[in-house]
């Protein structure tokens, strides 16, 4: 043990929203149950780089005894958290589904009754399982969604996701540097033609936003994408153009 900088995080502050994962270069630091904190003192290196990317102020530098930085160990941890989970069969949840080939027309007594026609147009959805190679992301127009929004918002289906593919994820709860290499593949392995991101209103669900930046300059490329926030009452609070 030695006395050092080093990150303190104060749990009460924090809201989740996954920002200081992003800014960390040594990986120290991972949501755990909705709340940032330090997985390891010898990845923390004590410089602070996640403390102007915390928005309520939740992270500061304490000298306190620890643990040496061990850049070795903190190498072989971030090359760790690359390696995908070894796959031996394929869930019947990540199978690619053309969902386009199937009618959405609806009969009419089924129009007369109320019904509405899912605008779905593949399988699956969520960030983690899709393909970046998925045949319905080339040439697409791509919606990068919060997992909270279709359900807030009645009409979603018709207003965003009619004739667009979709990626949707949470940046509270799954991992935001997963998120930002999947993402940077898609948008690298195909000619997206528009992108649009919406999240709803709440501080943690902004990160998504985030996500994408951190993504288009990992392919150091500008790509110009519609950031929406959507209310808690369902209803669109904003609409931004955000050029990288």
């Amino acid at each position: 043990m030695v006395k050092r900088n080093i990150v303190k995080i104060d749990e009460e502050k924090c809201n989740g929203c996954g920002l200081c994962i992003n800014a960390c270069a040594e990986g120290a630091i991972k949501l755990i149950n909705g709340k940032a904190k330090l997985v390891s003192e010898i990845y923390c290196d004590g410089l602070g780089a996640c403390i102007g990317h915390c928005p309520q102020d939740a992270i500061t530098i304490e000298q306190r005894e620890a643990e040496q930085f061990d850049e070795e160990a903190t190498k072989e941890h971030l090359e760790k958290e690359k390696k995908p989970a070894p796959i031996n069969f394929v869930c019947p949840g990540k199978m690619a589904k053309d969902l386009k080939q199937e009618s959405k027309a609806g009969t009419d007594k089924e129009k007369a009754m109320g019904d509405v026609t899912s605008q779905l147009g593949h399988w699956p959805v969520q960030l983690k399982l899709v393909s970046p190679q998925a045949p319905y992301f080339k040439n697409a127009d791509l919606l990068f969604v919060a997992d909270y929004v279709p359900f807030a918002m009645g009409d979603f289906h018709a207003k965003f996701l009619k004739d667009r593919s979709i990626v949707v994820g949470c940046p509270k709860l799954d991992d935001v540097n997963f998120y930002i290499d999947k993402m940077a593949e898609i948008l690298s392995s195909n000619d997206i033609e528009s992108l649009t991101v919406i999240h709803m209103e709440v501080p943690c669900c902004s990160g998504l936003t985030n996500i994408v930046r951190k993504a288009i300059e990992k392919n150091k490329i500008a790509i110009t994408f519609e950031d929406v926030t959507i209310g808690l009452d369902g209803s669109i609070k904003n609409k931004v153009i955000i050029q990288n």
